[in-house]
């Protein structure tokens, strides 16, 4: 009877749950930088040459970037009390991917479409991360509250302590997953190889 009303109480919590998560959706673009060649190995070479700079130092393949913003609202409560009452997120995510400049030799294309694929899928996790870190703020977020705050001041200071430990942990999330990704055997260092081998 109780497992029965769980289920009744879920399936009617389902609907509002799930237009809670559908009121917003990330906007994602798609920049290239121009390369050439007409081999894999020069294409990647040329990679190594134009790639974006991470922190304007080191190049690399490709690069996902994001702009985070949010509408909130802070209500005092009648305790003294400040809550957050509404955080709405608007997320826009950048994928930056190598483009050669010209038309590739029949054998070369197919090589390189593979190549483009596997980059665009390992830079759209990235992109999922960063869609996990908002909806794991947006859940925070609201009904976050501050006692003795009436003028709504010191929940913000409170609420930006919070988010730097989400923000911290889809950094290192990152990390792990090119660490992975990136190691000798591993997707893209495979992806390379077939792309300069021509495998």
């Amino acid at each position: 009877m109780r497992t029965a009303l769980r289920l009744c109480l879920l399936v009617a919590l389902l609907p509002a749950a799930t237009a809670a998560r559908a009121q917003w959706e990330p906007t994602e673009k798609i920049e290239t930088y121009a390369i050439s060649g007409k081999t894999g190995a020069e294409l990647y070479r040329s990679i190594g040459e134009r790639g974006p700079k991470i922190r304007g130092l080191v190049r690399t393949i490709a690069h996902t970037n994001f702009k985070l913003t949010w509408t909130r609202k802070y209500e005092p409560q009648a305790d003294g009390a400040c809550m957050l009452v509404t955080a709405k997120p608007k997320l826009i995510i950048t994928y930056t991917l190598p483009k050669p400049a010209a038309k590739l030799p029949p054998e070369i294309q197919k090589d390189w479409e593979t190549f483009f694929a596997g980059i665009r899928a390992h830079e759209k996790v990235h992109g999922d991360i960063i869609v996990d870190m908002v909806k794991a703020i947006e859940a925070m977020s609201i009904g976050f509250s501050a006692p003795a705050d009436p003028d709504c001041r010191k929940i913000r200071s409170e609420l930006t302590k919070r988010l730097a430990e989400l923000s911290l942990a889809q950094r290192q999330r990152s990390r792990d997953f090119d660490k992975l990704e990136m190691s000798d055997g591993g997707n893209v260092h495979q992806l390379i190889l077939r792309l300069v081998n021509g495998k």
